[in-house]
């Protein structure tokens, strides 16, 4: 099963967003803790580190941020209601976007020595669509999932 497929079954109504997240936290989870399956020999563009967080689009974000705290003990670290909030959830946190749609925003993978043109140029080079945005970096994976890499 795939991530797309996932938020698939999510927009569809297949699934609800509790059943969406704890099925994409064990497909991150696994693609983490499985030994790395590299189509060639060469080094991986980054050995990432862990999962920094995931970012999520909702419809409110208040509302949201209740079930998040209620259900899973998520911690408040900071808001701006009615526009955002970051939930703690150990040593990486869940960001909380308004939007109309519901959904995925992006990924975050924690990678060593992160600097912005660096990690741009690397992603660049080995053929990825990515763009930078302040200190941010973004890149598309192949089902054009946006992820980004940070320190």
């Amino acid at each position: 099963m795939s991530a797309e497929r996932i938020l698939d079954d999510y927009r569809s109504g297949t699934i609800d967003r509790r059943a969406a997240l704890g099925r994409l936290a064990v497909f991150f989870a696994a693609a983490y803790a499985g030994a790395p399956v590299l189509a060639s020999k060469e080094a991986p563009t980054f050995a990432s580190k862990g999962l920094n967080h995931l970012a999520l689009r909702v419809t409110d974000v208040a509302r949201s941020r209740d079930f998040y705290v209620e259900h899973f003990g998520l911690e408040v670290r900071s808001e701006f209601l009615p526009h955002n909030c970051f939930l703690g959830c150990g040593d990486n946190f869940v960001a909380l976007f308004r939007s109309d749609t519901a959904g995925m925003d992006h990924f975050c993978f924690t990678i060593d020595d992160y600097d912005p043109a660096e990690a741009l140029q690397r992603l660049k080079d080995a053929g990825l669509e990515s763009h930078r945005v302040e200190n941010r970096v973004y890149f598309k994976d192949p089902d054009g999932l946006e992820g980004q890499v940070a320190r």
